[in-house]
């Protein structure tokens, strides 16, 4: 087994989850993930935590979307309900055998799935908010994420690794380092009222008064690297022109325009897949309004993959999700979808808070 695995789960369970004796974890992920559910699952019990697993296949999703009528699709069994209302820490692993198994479903059955985990959502969120519930989603390095990334699966598992820092003396320690640098940047972001984004088609303007911004540093997801807060729901104005693909259940949007008027998707368009953008955009009310507006600070990610978790983390890239507000933010929009989209801000990107520059090129200059 390679030692990264056993790294990466020692990193998630007494870092990023910080598991603790008698605590109840749930752990999910798809087959493909086994040995990494392993790793975790063994320490987790070395820990001294009662210990739940959940496996799942991407090809299961495939047959309901595909032939599942409206009330299969919206189901959620009873069971993955209890479960979140009764766990203390939630493990999301990532990784399947093919990326692109839902392309040809209906974007109709997509946008029903979504608003069936409605509720579902509601309850997560909920229980976080209230510190309740620790949860963190991670990678586990695979060969349908690896040929997204235009990468062999060695060279993938490098990326990934590299990313978490898991190569590091000590990655654990280094995360904290990084949770210190962060935490400073966003207590000055704190004392600020307004923000402004300018880039290639882009100006983009927001008040931010009274919101949080919430430093990323390996906790939620794995790895990380960004801060984040919600913006004042009916203040966002502007276009914004997204620099990368927009990816929702792996299908790819690409050249994303959108416009904003007093809070509102106002405007969207799409060079390819402009039917799902417009689909996604009508899930909901909350669907054509800003959740959350961050700034990627990974700069040991520098590919794109067409991945969010680390795509969102490029160092020198800003990305808006449209749909639900992040609660610890301060965030109120509700809605049932999430969705982050990415524009490039290392040539010639600038933002401004409260008129003042602070970050020039994809660099913060506080």
């Amino acid at each position: 087994m390679d030692y990264r695995i056993k790294m990466h789960a020692e990193v998630l369970m007494k870092y990023s989850l910080n598991i603790k004796k008698g605590e109840k974890i749930l752990i999910i992920g798809d087959v493909v993930t086994f040995p990494l559910i392993r790793e975790c699952y063994r320490i987790a019990v070395e820990l001294g935590a009662l210990a739940q697993v959940r496996i799942t296949n991407e090809e299961l999703r495939e047959i309901l979307l595909k032939y599942g009528n409206d009330e299969q699709i919206k189901y959620i069994p009873e069971n993955i309900f209890i479960a979140l209302k009764k766990v203390d820490a939630f493990l999301s692993l990532w990784g399947g055998s093919n990326t692109r198994i839902l392309t040809n479903v209906n974007p109709e059955k997509i946008k029903l799935a979504i608003q069936g985990s409605a509720e579902y959502t509601k309850i997560f969120f909920e229980r976080m908010a209230k510190k309740e519930l620790r949860w963190c989603g991670t990678m586990f390095p695979n060969k349908s994420n690896a040929q997204e990334a235009s990468m062999s699966l060695s060279e993938y598992e490098d990326f990934v690794y590299g990313a978490g820092y898991i190569d590091s003396k000590n990655a654990i320690a280094k995360w904290k380092e990084i949770d210190k640098k962060q935490g400073k940047i966003c207590q000055i972001l704190n004392t600020k009222k307004h923000l402004r984004i300018v880039s290639r088609d882009t100006d983009l303007s927001m008040s931010i008064k009274g919101r949080k911004w919430v430093n990323c540093s390996g906790k939620l997801n794995f790895p990380d690297g960004e801060v984040f807060t919600g913006p004042v729901e009916d203040t966002v104005e502007g276009p914004i022109r997204f620099s990368f693909p927009g990816i929702y259940a792996g299908r790819e949007i690409e050249d994303i325009r959108l416009t904003f008027g007093k809070g509102k998707v106002v405007k969207a368009s799409a060079a390819k897949g402009e039917e799902l953008l417009h689909q996604l955009l009508e899930t909901d009310k909350g669907a054509r309004y800003v959740g959350e507006i961050a700034v990627g600070t990974n700069y040991n990610i520098q590919k794109f993959t067409r991945n969010m978790l680390f795509d969102e983390k490029i160092g020198g890239t800003v990305h808006l999700a449209i749909g639900r507000s992040i609660p610890e933010s301060l965030g109120k929009n509700q809605s049932a979808i999430h969705w982050d989209m990415l524009c490039d801000m290392r040539v010639g990107g600038k933002i401004y808070t409260d008129g003042e520059l602070i970050y020039k090129d994809g660099k913060f200059l506080i």
